[in-house]
């Protein structure tokens, strides 16, 4: 295998781990913004449906965060250097929502719960709204030279970076209520979602727009035309998760909406390439696949133990959700 070629095969697998994890874990998001808002009796089922998956999903974040680390150690070093504060917010709310989906079940006191939920609620609507800023501002590129990144956490807040951070935040509530009815049989799912839905459509409508004018990620597709498959695909399966929601399958409606997600990370990782943070000031500043990877032998070692565990991963994950994701569940059960 070419030395060359390492480097792409593993810019498409780090932009594939972040897709599938923002895909499993996304739907997570939702149903955590939602919890502080139902009646306790709901609220218990929608949180005991967590039990089983939150942190298997979330095992995805941390081959993210690995695959970074290793396959691209500078893009890593810059990464917590620049978008410290935003990821650091992220971090502390993942380990307050995992606290809260554990703590809430250990008493039945109203107030107890009540404190539990409105932070499992508060910790998830972060995570996915920061997630989408970050996201958003390296999709149309940082304050980048070659002492460093020159930015501050306002200048993060940008339209588009704000604009990402709400369509994250849309898509990933409507994906948990489209959960909350598939595991619980509440008609509450099914009518929250349809509520989001406009919005959601015209968030992605935006985003789609606003990406031509902020970003340079159309570039690679009008390029290689053949590539708009994938876009096209994700606009498909958005319109297609609405349909099913309209005619009350939930499983297909959340599957769909799954999909969106993960096709349009995947779509956005194509724009970047080669790009993994680029440079607002000059091209020549860019963290690229090929400036920011680690060493040949490296990225060969990591490749042969990824070609041998990653499908056993995917395999595992995909009987973990055909055994337990079917089971309604009951409020009286902790998970």
């Amino acid at each position: 295998m070419s030395e060359a070629l390492l480097p792409s095969i593993w810019f498409f697998l780090w932009g594939l781990v972040w897709a599938i994890y923002f895909a499993l874990d996304g739907f997570n998001l939702g149903v955590g913004m939602l919890a502080g808002f139902l009646p306790q009796t709901e609220q218990k089922k929608l949180i005991s449906s967590l039990g089983p998956f939150w942190d298997g999903n979330e095992v995805w974040l941390i081959t993210a965060g690995g695959v970074t680390f290793a396959a691209f150690p500078k893009l890593y070093a810059v990464m917590f250097s620049s978008l410290y504060l935003p990821l650091i917010i992220i971090l502390l709310s993942l380990v307050f929502r995992a606290v809260a989906i554990e703590f809430y079940h250990q008493s039945e006191d109203r107030n107890w719960q009540k404190v539990w939920a409105t932070t499992l609620s508060v910790g998830s609507f972060l995570v996915a709204l920061l997630f989408g800023v970050a996201f958003g501002n390296i999709f149309q590129g940082l304050l980048l030279d070659n002492t460093g990144y020159h930015g501050s956490i306002f200048s993060l807040l940008n339209p588009y970076g704000i604009l990402t951070g709400i369509l994250f935040v849309l898509i990933f509530a409507y994906n948990g209520n489209l959960w909350f009815a598939y595991k619980t049989g509440n008609d509450k799912g099914f009518t929250i979602a349809k509520r989001i839905y406009p919005p959601l459509l015209l968030a992605a409508v935006l985003f789609l727009i606003s990406t031509a004018f902020a970003t340079n990620l159309w570039s690679n597709f009008l390029g290689l035309p053949l590539l708009f498959v994938v876009p096209l695909l994700a606009v498909v399966s958005l319109l297609a998760t609405r349909m099913l929601l309209g005619g009350g399958q939930a499983a297909g409606s959340l599957l769909a909406g799954s999909l969106t997600v993960l096709l349009t990370v995947i779509t956005c990782v194509i724009g970047l390439f080669p790009n993994m943070f680029p440079s607002k000031i000059n091209p020549v500043y860019s963290l690229t696949a090929f400036n920011a990877s680690s060493s040949p032998y490296t990225l060969k070692i990591m490749l042969v133990v990824t070609i041998i565990f990653l499908p056993m991963v995917l395999v595992y994950q995909i009987w973990h959700y055909k055994l337990f994701a079917p089971a309604r569940v009951d409020e009286e059960s902790p998970y």
